[in-house]
């Protein structure tokens, strides 16, 4: 027994199914999950001492890679002064500052924990600012695990959502409406139905938990012409796209504007935060200041901001890292096409900036229905081959690949040639 499954065997004992989120798990390839240790710009090493390329990245914040010296140090001159005071201080004024420099059309900037927070707090502002109840999202779009949120996928464009979880009651889905991305038609529909109850419409504006779908031509513009003639708010739900698709996020990628934006990993450097972000108007309805209360004991935390601040400077500084980490992902996109037609494995793969994601299907993969027709036990079969020859990928169909920028020429070429060995013993 290897060291990781050593430790899932003992994980499992004090944690509900072994892990702390349950992608971890391993459950929709098969086998253990390894236990890192240790990560060093694109490579990360588990419990038994085995190394790996790692196209994960924590789930997307490790845009610079594991271990950036730059944002080591920062983390370890602010720790040495103290890791949490819960009252102000400077790194989280300077961190919002540098958040409303780089993205276009915010003003303001709230700091919360994670994610999933992020985008809670931006429904409720929603909500109050508009005086209306009723949500739209995307089938297939993940938006953190808060109740409103959690809407069973397979329901119809016009009825209203289920929930998806046990403890989520029908009371707190009520109100989120499902719409299927890619179809502004669906859209429509909802807002029309639903006249004068729409307080927002919540986007990833590039669907990146169904695996990799980039919004068609003329989608979030559509997105934003239908939000204003029916007087609901756009929010675009960046935890995965901000400060990694370009500087500014989706907003400058698209030049499609939001009313608010949710930012999640990537503005801590990998550490435990999120963001909700809006114009001056919207983002004084938040308490002290306004009628919608949200807070936090941790937010704004100085060790995340540190983190964070060191990294969206980076990126400032180098704008350059955009382009390469793009070229790394298009060059792997095209390098798993052609093996896959080498080897007469169906297969699509969805490529933008630095996310992609290959599937398993024939079928051109622009929507969720689309998605679900990949072949996931070929997947968990591509997976367990690239991770058996050192490469580590999401252990899920539905979950992007993330390049960085310290993925080099040699990793991207190693990986080429673990996936045209994999795909080979698929077809």
């Amino acid at each position: 027994m290897t060291r990781s499954e050593a430790l899932f065997e003992r994980a499992k004992n004090v944690l509900p199914g072994g892990v702390n989120s349950p992608v971890r798990a391993f459950r929709a390839v098969g086998g253990a999950p390894r236990f890192l240790v240790k990560g060093l710009g694109s490579h990360v090493l588990d419990e038994d001492g085995l190394e790996y390329i790692d196209y994960v990245g924590s789930w997307g914040p490790m845009v610079l890679g594991h271990s950036h010296p730059d944002i080591l140090k920062a983390v370890y001159d602010r720790m040495t002064n103290g890791l949490s005071f819960g009252a102000p201080t400077t790194l989280e004024v300077e961190m919002a500052e540098k958040m409303v420099e780089m993205v276009p059309n915010i003003e303001m900037v709230r700091m919360v924990n994670s994610g999933t927070e992020a985008v809670m707090s931006a429904v409720r502002l929603a909500r109050g600012a508009t005086g209306r109840e009723k949500l739209i999202k995307f089938e297939g779009c993940y938006h953190g695990h808060s109740d409103a949120m959690l809407v069973g996928a397979g329901s119809g464009a016009l009825t209203q959502g289920e929930p998806d979880s046990a403890g989520v009651t029908k009371g707190a889905a009520r109100d989120t409406l499902l719409a299927q991305y890619n179809d502004l038609s669906s859209v429509e529909r909802l807002l029309t139905a639903n006249k004068g109850e729409v307080a927002a419409v919540v986007v990833e504006p590039v669907a990146a938990n169904m695996g990799v779908v980039p919004p068609q031509d003329g989608f979030l513009e559509g997105l934003r012409e239908l939000c204003d003639k029916h007087g609901a708010l756009l929010i675009f739900d960046e935890v995965i796209t901000g400060f990694r698709l370009a500087a500014g996020g989706a907003q400058e990628y698209f030049g499609v504007r939001a009313d608010l934006v949710t930012f999640g990993k990537i503005i801590g450097g990998g550490m435990p935060v999120g963001a909700y972000a809006g114009s001056r108007k919207l983002m004084e309805q938040v308490a002290p200041c306004g009628p919608v209360y949200q807070a936090g004991t941790l937010s704004g935390n100085p060790v995340a901001m540190a983190a964070g601040l060191a990294q969206l400077k980076i990126l400032t500084d180098h704008p350059e890292c955009y382009e390469v980490m793009a070229a790394s992902a298009r060059k792997i996109a095209a390098g798993l096409r052609e093996s896959a037609e080498k080897h007469g494995v169906s297969m699509q793969v969805n490529q933008i900036g630095s996310l992609l994601c290959p599937y398993f299907t024939d079928t051109p993969v622009d929507c969720f229905a689309a998605a679900k027709t990949s072949d996931t036990e070929k997947y968990a079969k591509y997976f367990n081959g690239m991770l058996s020859r050192g490469v580590y990928l999401a252990p899920s169909q539905f979950e992007a690949m993330f390049v960085s920028s310290a993925h080099t020429g040699n990793d991207l070429a190693f990986t080429l040639q673990a996936a045209d060995e994999t795909l080979q013993m698929l077809k």
